[in-house]
């Protein structure tokens, strides 16, 4: 498997964004419920504990919903902002992570029979001077799940790994 490919962008002094993005060979309907149903992000990350502690709308891990994942009794609470089956979750981080308006967004786009995955996210600084670190902690955490979430998708659909990168 090829190492997902990433952007960076350093912006304003405290805000940060960077953006991950891969070739699967799964469609965006079977990737859909690994990332948009939080109690499946255990069976394709380093994640010990993913569930829900409070619901959304129009399904449970709809828009307004709390997601609470961690691994060793880390971890981080996030709201989806975004419901849009199977293309788009949009999320904000509500704690767990030392930044502040952590937005983070996966997109699935058709590509061929597989789907093209583009992950991103954007966040402020919470401690002046902290923001290079950030960006490579949560950096690093999005290329772990964007690699684990390719690999078992595409072996539990076809046996084989990533097509290609970006």
């Amino acid at each position: 498997m090829s190492e997902p490919v990433d952007r960076r962008s350093k912006g304003l002094t405290g805000r940060r964004s960077f953006e991950v993005r891969a070739t699967a060979v799964a469609t965006p309907e079977e990737l859909w419920p690994l990332v948009g149903e939080a109690a499946r992000w255990k069976e394709w990350s380093f994640l010990d504990r993913s569930d829900l502690i409070a619901e959304g709308q129009p399904v449970a891990d709809g828009v307004g919903a709390v997601r609470r994942f961690s691994s060793h009794g880390v971890g981080s609470q996030e709201e989806v902002v975004v419901w849009d089956p199977p293309h788009h979750l949009g999320y904000a981080i509500l704690k767990g992570f030392p930044v502040r308006h952590y937005r983070g967004d996966v997109h699935l786009d058709a590509d061929g029979s597989g789907t093209a995955i583009t992950w991103s996210a954007t966040f402020d600084e919470l401690i002046p001077g902290t923001g290079k670190v950030m960006e490579l902690v949560l950096h690093s955490v999005i290329k772990r799940f964007m690699a684990g979430l390719i690999r078992y998708a595409d072996q539990h659909r076809t046996g084989t790994g990533t097509k290609s990168t970006h």
